[in-house]
């Protein structure tokens, strides 16, 4: 039986709607009805809504169980009125292992509502912050984290420290050597739940044409509808870096044991990703 076909109006019998944590819908997720001697009734998949509708059911008591790629398979009791009408109303799904993804999907990262910054630490008392204001990057969401992926270029550049004589020489062959490699890039090669909400993206980072290995501390904020009719997810990740690992070991030591610029960087990534493109600006 298929839930494309919905049963007429006053005659429905099995109703169910399926979501996720934050509440949207788990396309064809199939659901499974087995009566109380266990034989199985019925198997449907949910709309494109996450809605199940079927005819009406025999009297009586059943158990349905719902399942979905990269989900935790969750059953219910449904109670068959005289009519034959079974009302599960909403069932949530969990993501496998109890961590949580945003719907599958190409997420498209919006620039104008995110941030990349790095911070250094200067003369070993207080810390610079510089910002990158052009970058772009891509999220694939799939059924599990190991489907799941990111690729991100930004703008070198555009680094952007609020002084320039100090974003001069950043972007000088001392720093980011900007004339012979323009581009930073970063590509995921793995995912490793934490927490819930919170996974190790491990990925590799090219900054002047050397690549390294790094990990991104990354917390799933949730998603939420925007003005323009899309869906939103919220990111936040974290990692550090050392300068010398991509060649850039410049420093001036000013006195003994004091350093100009810090050894370790300090990468900071506020996230807004809408699914699929980005609304004309």
């Amino acid at each position: 039986m298929s839930s494309g076909h919905q049963a007429p109006a006053g005659r429905r019998g099995l109703h169910v709607r399926i979501r996720t944590k934050d509440g949207w819908a788990v396309q064809h997720a199939v659901v499974t009805l087995t009566d109380m001697s266990g034989n199985q009734v019925l198997r449907t998949e949910a709309d494109a809504e996450g809605v199940v509708v079927t005819g009406p059911l025999a009297p009586g008591a059943y158990t349905a169980v719902v399942t979905a790629v990269g989900y935790t398979p969750v059953a219910s009791t449904a109670i068959a009125t005289a009519s034959g009408a079974a009302d599960l109303g909403t069932l949530v799904l969990a993501r496998q292992g109890g961590t949580e993804l945003p719907p599958p999907g190409v997420w498209t990262v919006d620039p104008a509502h995110s941030k990349v910054s790095v911070t250094a630490q200067h003369l070993g008392l207080s810390s610079v912050q510089g910002r990158f204001s052009s970058f772009s990057a891509r999220i694939e969401i799939g059924s599990t984290a190991e489907t799941s992926g990111v690729v991100a270029a930004i703008d070198a550049s555009t680094i952007d420290t609020g002084n320039r004589t100090r974003d001069t020489h950043l972007r000088s062959p001392d720093f980011l050597d900007v004339a012979a490699h323009p581009t930073i890039h970063f590509w995921s090669t793995g995912l490793t739940p934490v927490e819930p909400d919170r996974w190790t993206v491990h990925g590799v980072l090219t900054i002047g044409g050397i690549s390294k290995e790094v990990d991104l501390d990354l917390a799933y904020l949730g998603t939420s509808p925007d003005p323009w009719g899309g869906l939103r997810a919220a990111f936040r990740a974290r990692t550090e870096l050392h300068r010398a690992d991509f060649a850039m070991t410049y420093n001036q030591v000013v006195s003994a044991g004091i350093s100009l610029v810090g050894a370790t960087l300090k990468v900071e990534l506020d996230i807004q990703a809408v699914l699929g493109e980005l609304p004309p600006s």
